[in-house]
């Protein structure tokens, strides 16, 4: 192609990238992270769409580039994604997460844009790239249990009267403090990588190695997760109800910040093997597709976010807590590892988990019945249509 073509063909994907990245903004990364949240009552769900648009925003430029990467050249393998191949795995993609948004269901991000991306890259020749499909399997049938297996017992342990509430949240605070502390940022790390807080300015301290563990990366972040779990235990020595409420929202933003990181790669990962012909920086896509992220959250998310926070469970601040803690956990382990996933699963998952510590607490068990087939049905759907239309492609 000539230059000229070059650019037109990349435009073209681009719009198509945008679209997605409309689409998760509005059906998966703009209503999941603060949907317990509305559900607690701790947040309006218009003010609820317009913070986690602008978190998730920053989440994509600051924590998005391994999973971009991952899906932009590791889901196939012998075969690097045309062009063509991009616009139609992310359209096929992007329209069936846009008719989950307007049904009411969440459909799963993940499964569709990697169904979508394995179809056209197997339909080009390519061969499966069993090694990642097997990390990634695994991670999509633990998040269930484990996301919720911790948010049933966190919420049992919040609702144990023997153990003193305060306390409890307050330590809870803590762990979040050592997760903040290590997780992979941008502009902490090298040009080609991302560093943690307490992996940057840890060896600074001065502390030398203990057993090959540095010990001023674990004085710093047990220096961090003191003071976190020291500000909630003050705030809700202040008033416990509006202590909760705090903690619920900060649990909201960073699960929106890392849906941020983690989403943006399924709607701009397809446009990585694009990049070498028009030398734009993995940055300028980051952008982008974070800015298509933000106008999905403010236009879109509403509507997913009451589904959500009201349909599945019957959400109070307790269990709002439980559901969100895993989430951000989990999130932050597929960020690290560059696995593409759902935050619509993770999060639905800790809210049943959540809610079935209350004796069901009015968990809708056929709406869990759709969803999962819904999850499923998207996986496979995105792959024979991507596949489908491609083969049909090239025959003309």
């Amino acid at each position: 192609m000539t230059g000229i073509e070059t650019i037109l063909t990349f435009i073209v994907a681009a719009i198509a990238s945008l679209f997605m990245a409309w689409a998760i903004g509005a059906g998966s990364s703009g209503s999941t992270p603060f949907a317990p949240a509305v559900g607690a009552n701790a947040i309006s769900v218009m003010r609820a769409g317009l913070i986690v648009g602008v978190l998730g925003f920053l989440g994509a430029v600051l924590q998005g580039a391994n999973v971009t990467e991952a899906v932009g050249a590791e889901l196939i393998g012998g075969v690097t994604l045309s062009a063509t191949a991009a616009i139609i795995g992310l359209i096929t993609a992007a329209v069936l997460v846009a008719i989950g948004v307007f049904a009411g269901y969440p459909i799963a991000t993940a499964f569709t844009v990697t169904g979508a991306i394995v179809g056209v890259g197997i339909a080009m020749g390519g061969d499966p790239a069993w090694v990642k499909y097997g990390e990634i399997l695994t991670l999509w049938t633990l998040t269930p249990f484990v996301g919720g297996g911790i948010a049933y017992a966190t919420a049992r342990l919040l609702r144990d009267e023997s153990i003193p509430e305060r306390l409890l949240t307050a330590g809870l605070a803590g762990i979040i403090g050592v997760i903040i502390a290590n997780i992979g940022f941008a502009f902490l790390g090298p040009s080609d990588g991302q560093g943690s807080v307490a992996g940057t300015l840890g060896p600074g301290l001065g502390f030398s190695t203990l057993f090959g563990f540095d010990v001023g990366r674990i004085v710093l972040t047990l220096a961090i997760a003191a003071i976190a779990a020291a500000l909630l235990w003050l705030d809700l020595g202040r008033n416990r109800e509006v202590g909760q409420r705090h903690f619920l929202l900060v649990l909201g933003a960073l699960v929106a910040f890392s849906a941020g990181g983690s989403q943006v790669g399924l709607a701009i990962g397809p446009l990585v093997p694009l990049i070498g012909e028009t030398s734009i920086p993995l940055i300028a896509l980051l952008v982008g597709g974070g800015f298509g992220l933000l106008l999905g959250s403010w236009t879109g998310a509403p509507r997913m976010i009451k589904a959500i926070a009201q349909d599945y469970a019957s959400m109070g601040p307790r269990r709002s807590i439980a559901a969100l803690i895993p989430s951000f956990a989990i999130a932050q382990v597929a960020v690290a590892f560059g696995i593409p996933v759902s935050f619509n699963q993770i999060i639905v998952s800790a809210i049943v988990g959540s809610g079935l510590a209350a004796g069901d607490a009015g968990v809708s068990q056929k709406k869990m019945v759709y969803t999962v087939l819904a999850w499923i049905g998207s996986l496979i759907l995105s792959f024979v249509i991507a596949f489908g239309v491609y083969s049909l492609i090239t025959l003309f």
